[in-house]
């Protein structure tokens, strides 16, 4: 399953960065942002 990762903008919560990832990313890139304090949106990537 794919995930869409958005990160998102401290100040106003709007999204500055866009990436598409699998499960095991996904769980990287949340242990990185919980240790930094960085705000994601995750969402299952709609199937093409």
């Amino acid at each position: 399953m794919r995930f869409e990762i958005l990160r998102l903008d401290d100040a106003h919560g709007t999204a500055t960065d866009r990436l598409i990832a699998d499960a095991e990313t996904v769980r990287e890139l949340v242990q990185a942002a919980a240790s930094t304090g960085e705000r994601l949106l995750i969402r299952p990537c709609p199937t093409v």
